[in-house]
């Protein structure tokens, strides 16, 4: 019978994919480490990871058992905590959470605060994945949550919605398709774009939107991330089109204008989301319920000033509106 703690051996090579980085994470020695890999390679008489230059790889039959060894892994740290509850005090536990890097920026900053706040001693690994890979890895239990705008993960998967977005239109103070504080329909439609197809994420839907409503824009340079948007946006003229939190984000590093978008694109939920094979799970209920009971904070905060300090975006009366 295959060892118990082999199982964590595995998995921590596997998400590392280097040795002395596995031992680290286990809390072992490096040869420790290694002699628990020679137990496993000789369990399954199989090198299971190999050294390449990108780091240790599985081979065919360690990409074929990752996914048992690591639900059998879950269902067992989820028996274990079944009545114990959850002290994030006293737990070393490694959180593995889905989030692009926008998710990242939005998330991240309030989350840590508040386990620093508490003394936690938790661990979050943060990890982008393709959408289609989302939902096989949190029923795996590879991750524990996955967290932002995913629209097709909401049939197959437990969620709560975090807080309601919405898309506005960024661009660089004094920009000359800007007149009077207002962004036309007329001249976002003249003004140069740029495209982020952020991997992961559900923000493609704008295109489709846009191409539903006959808009057809000027793309002039597409990105896989987020995070270059601030700086091109900033000293360029094209425009973007992005969620209005990360556009709230990027005006305090950058010097740029946020306006209404001039076409009338829903809104829509960020959301945590776990498989429910784990829905009972403490120590994922407990990061779950304090993500959403954080940007639930967030969200009155915000909404109580807003009458105070004025909206984030610039009104555009007068502006045209694609209904």
């Amino acid at each position: 019978m295959l060892d118990l703690n082999l199982l964590l051996v595995f998995e921590a090579i596997l998400q590392t994919q280097n040795v002395t980085a596995a031992a680290e994470r286990n809390g072992l020695t490096q040869s420790a480490m290694s002699n628990a890999l020679g137990r496993l390679r000789q369990h399954f008489d199989d090198p299971l990871f190999v050294s390449t230059r990108n780091g240790m790889l599985p081979t065919p039959l360690a990409v074929e058992l990752t996914r048992p060894l690591l639900q059998a892994l879950a269902l067992v740290r989820s028996t274990d905590q079944k009545g114990k509850g959850f002290d994030p005090v006293q737990s070393k536990r490694r959180f593995r959470v889905h989030m692009t890097d926008v998710g990242e920026m939005v998330f991240l900053p309030p989350l840590i605060r508040r386990l620093d706040e508490m003394g936690a001693g938790v661990r979050i690994e943060t990890m982008q994945l393709d959408s289609a890979e989302v939902a096989e890895k949190l029923e795996s239990g590879e991750i524990d949550l996955a967290v932002g705008y995913l629209p097709s993960l909401s049939k197959s998967l437990d969620h709560l919605p975090l807080f309601r977005e919405h898309y506005v239109c960024m661009t660089r103070q004094s920009h000359p398709l800007v007149r009077n504080g207002k962004l036309t329909l007329e001249r976002f439609l003249e003004a140069s774009h740029v495209l982020i197809e952020s991997m992961g994420s559900g923000h493609r839907v704008i295109e489709r939107k846009l191409v539903e409503k006959g808009i057809k824009r000027d793309v002039a340079l597409r990105v896989p991330h987020f995070l270059v948007i601030p700086m091109v946006v900033a000293h360029t003229d094209r425009i973007v089109t992005i969620p209005n939190r990360v556009a709230t984000t990027f005006a305090t590093l950058v010097k740029v204008d946020l306006h209404p978008l001039p076409v009338e694109i829903p809104s829509f939920d960020v959301s945590v989301f776990w498989h429910p094979r784990f829905a009972d799970d403490p120590p994922i209920q407990w990061l779950r319920d304090l993500m959403v009971e954080l940007f639930r904070v967030a969200r009155k905060a915000r909404e109580s000033t807003r009458g105070k300090r004025g909206p984030t975006v610039r009104a555009a009366a007068g502006g045209e509106t694609v209904q």
